[in-house]
């Protein structure tokens, strides 16, 4: 059974029961009933509530030296409509000097993306799929003679921004040491600029892990560097290319917490809007996974299979405020 609620506000602990384990759980429990609402405006679902109480609690029993968070950028991080308008994608915002190159890209899209969410292609013949329209848009951005300075000028130009909360989710998160993997199947070096042009400063705890361009000493791409990362197949396998954000913009000599560390953090809070964003905790032997689902759109026909997946699913393109909360609670004193 699947409940909606307007909200997910912060959890308090029972005082009558003896043991804190007890208390957290049943306190839980408690506030998720309290918060149900038959609301067919509502944005949040829950799943199972009884579940996702039970994982509050342990995660917050263990405490935030234990959690870490993998969110996918596109569409998850950022916005789905803005300014009334579908949202960039950090390959979709991409100018090439020569328009020709641009259209190449956008005809690869308006044949790729339908089939990216279909329901009705399995798993291995998606793959395929993805794996042959990355190639494919790689190979022009070399053709094409993509710069450095075009990755400033695509981001200022470009039709994207972060949800609201997203900016107070990232300065929780450093407060409380947690440390935040952008998983994206998009470009590292676009999303490092997006992040600095947006919002203006950079998170001591924010590593990315995406596909990353090599330039030539003209600042002409010339290459992409490892494993090709698609919409299929992000997940903790490729941590080894996971590199600081402040590193790259020169905010800092030194890696904040290595990789090792990071993977000794096995409670996992993970964001996504894509069903296969699920698969970015793969290879990571974790506890405890709370999973949020965006379904920006397509929602009739999505919902049921969202809803199944993600313990808790954010409809209607939400802000991030309901992740805030949900934070907040998982790293409460509260006894």
């Amino acid at each position: 059974m699947s409940y909606r609620v307007n909200g997910f506000t912060g959890i308090t602990l029972f005082s009558t029961c003896r043991k804190p384990q007890f208390r957290r759980y049943f306190s839980c429990c408690k506030q998720l009933e309290m918060e149900e609402r038959a609301n067919s405006d509502s944005e949040l679902i829950i799943g199972d509530r009884d579940s996702l109480a039970n994982k509050i609690a342990s995660i917050r029993s263990a405490g935030p030296q234990k959690l870490q968070v993998i969110a996918d950028f596109d569409a998850t991080l950022t916005k789905f409509w803005v300014n009334g308008t579908r949202g960039q994608s950090s390959h979709g915002l991409v100018q090439q000097d020569n328009p020709e190159y641009d259209a190449k890209r956008q005809e690869l899209y308006d044949y790729y993306h339908p089939l990216e969410f279909s329901p009705d292609i399995g798993l291995e013949e998606k793959t395929k799929l993805m794996e042959e329209w990355w190639g494919k848009v790689h190979a022009l951005l070399i053709e094409g003679g993509f710069t450095k300075e075009s990755i400033i000028q695509s981001v200022a130009n470009g039709n994207i921004a972060f949800r609201e909360g997203v900016f107070e989710l990232f300065e929780l998160l450093e407060e409380k040491g947690i440390p935040v993997l952008i998983f994206s199947a998009g470009l590292g070096d676009i999303i490092e600029e997006v992040l600095r042009q947006k919002l203006h400063r950079t998170f001591t705890n924010v590593r990315i892990v995406s596909n990353r361009m090599v330039f030539n000493d003209g600042g002409r791409l010339v290459s992409f560097k490892g494993k090709l990362i698609h919409s299929q197949n992000k997940n903790e396998h490729a941590l080894d290319m996971a590199t600081p954000v402040h590193i790259h913009l020169g905010d800092g000599d030194d890696p904040n917490e290595d990789n090792a560390s990071i993977k000794k953090r096995t409670n996992v809070l993970l964001l996504g809007d894509h069903i296969g964003d699920l698969g970015m905790s793969d290879g990571l032997n974790y506890d405890t996974r709370i999973s949020v689902g965006f379904l920006n759109h397509n929602i009739e026909n999505s919902l049921s299979y969202y809803r199944g997946s993600f313990d808790v699913v954010l409809l209607n393109d939400a802000p991030m405020t309901e992740v805030v909360k949900l934070v907040s609670s998982m790293c409460s004193k509260e006894e």
